[in-house]
């Protein structure tokens, strides 16, 4: 794998609720130690309340100030952060710049969990809230670039956990026990580094269990 190291895109790592970018403590070292430029940004605000299409422009924002024209990135979305990448690639134009997308624990079909929570944010992370419903009926573009979503069963965050689950790209299920964990246990940890490795416009199916 350390042969295409030069080839690698950057990756770019956006966080979930009540997270900043430190909540990549273990994953940033992991990948730079296999060869990729990692990059992290800090959403405001953190806490629910700011609207995910919001948080999206911030992302959008960082990639153009960060980033030449020219060059694709690979993007890992955790938790929320997941949906705000999802916003980020299927309505602001992030198609055009990543080649690799990967959720990790996101609610892509809504979690349970935010009805605790009256935000804006937590709202539009509700089973069938306009929000989703409107993300997922453009989910067909992700099609377009090499999408993995990474989900543990065992997710308590994520209510249902099948909610990761999405119609296209490739799956990969972890057995990792906790929602946190997916960020530093060692079999999350090496799905990310498969998922960034793999050549893109590769179809094939993975299931790590």
């Amino acid at each position: 794998m350390d042969n295409d190291i030069e080839q690698r895109n950057p990756v770019l790592l956006v966080h979930g609720i009540f997270d900043t970018g430190r909540v990549f403590d273990k994953m940033i070292p992991y990948l730079k130690q296999k060869g990729w430029v990692v990059h992290d940004l800090d959403l405001v605000p953190n806490n629910g309340h700011g609207a995910l299409d919001q948080l999206a422009q911030q992302v959008a924002d960082y990639v153009e100030a960060t980033f030449s024209p020219q060059q694709p990135i690979d993007l890992v979305g955790f938790s929320m952060g997941g949906i705000v990448s999802r916003y980020y690639v299927q309505k602001l134009g992030g198609i055009n710049r990543v080649q690799r997308f990967i959720t990790l624990s996101a609610p892509n079909h809504g979690t349970w969990i935010a009805f605790c929570h009256q935000g804006h944010g937590c709202m539009q992370m509700r089973p069938n809230s306009p929000f989703l419903q409107d993300l997922n009926r453009d989910v067909s573009q992700l099609k377009q670039i090499d999408f993995t979503s990474i989900w543990t069963p065992y997710d308590l965050m994520i209510l249902p956990a099948n909610s990761s689950q999405m119609p296209v790209g490739r799956q990969v299920i972890v057995p990792v026990l906790t929602h946190a964990g997916m960020l530093t246990d060692s079999r999350s940890l090496a799905a990310v580094a498969e998922a960034l490795a793999t050549p893109v416009n590769s179809k094939q199916l993975t299931l790590n269990s």
